[in-house]
């Protein structure tokens, strides 16, 4: 079975301030590379959507197409471009992917049909007051998970729920919400506290400090 890993990288990262996102660097290495280095030794081939005026860094093994005007065209496009009978979807802003999350969602694909890496909620969660940023109802985090990346499926699954987004003008956060739009199960697989998504400076700044730990630690 021919698995392949699809990357949009083709946003411009405004909130972290540093240009298209996915060619910060981190500990020398950018997070697209750095995600694809992860992704690279599972899967039969990587596919990198990028921006039009970009090109893949030198030594990245992946395959480069354009992207498209939104993440979810961009998706799309990708799935066009790839005969995998299984894929999977993943953010390049989370460049530290663990191997047994990679091969829990391929088993889970296989056998499911669609899967995403997804920890349970933690935190205590509460709803701001009306109007202010104060205090306002708790919600209860008993069953409530926060989900990651990478996420996977059966290709033909995938892409028969992004052309039914397209012809009803319906778009959501992640591809695993289109796949339940369609009425199709998702499975959730254990992901990991690592797969944090590189957003904001903050974020950034933890990858800094989990690059060096990552690198001594990959075979």
């Amino acid at each position: 079975m021919k698995v392949a890993a699809l990357i949009p990288a083709a946003g411009s990262g405004t909130r972290l301030g540093l240009g298209p996102k996915a060619f910060v660097e981190v500990a020398g290495r950018s997070l697209l590379a750095r995600s694809v280095a992860a992704l690279a030794p599972h899967v039969n081939e990587v596919l990198v959507a990028l921006p039009e005026d970009h090109a893949l860094p030198p030594g990245v093994p992946a395959r480069a197409i354009s992207g498209g005007a939104t993440r979810q065209a961009t998706v799309h496009a990708l799935l066009g471009a790839t005969d995998a009978e299984v894929v999977l979807i993943h953010d390049a802003a989370r460049p530290f992917v663990p191997a047994a999350v990679i091969h829990a969602l391929r088993g889970a694909a296989d056998t499911q049909g669609a899967a995403t890496a997804a920890l349970p909620v933690a935190d205590t969660l509460v709803q701001a007051g009306e109007g202010a940023q104060h205090w306002g109802q708790l919600v209860p985090r008993e069953g409530l998970w926060a989900v990651q990346t990478p996420q996977a499926f059966r290709r033909e699954l995938i892409l028969r729920a992004h052309e039914a987004a397209r012809r009803s003008g319906e778009s959501a956060t992640d591809d695993a919400g289109l796949v339940a739009r369609l009425g199709h199960p998702v499975a959730l697989i254990p992901g990991d506290a690592r797969l944090f998504k590189v957003t904001t400076p903050g974020d950034l700044q933890l990858a800094l400090a989990l690059a060096p730990v990552w690198d001594a630690e990959a075979p």
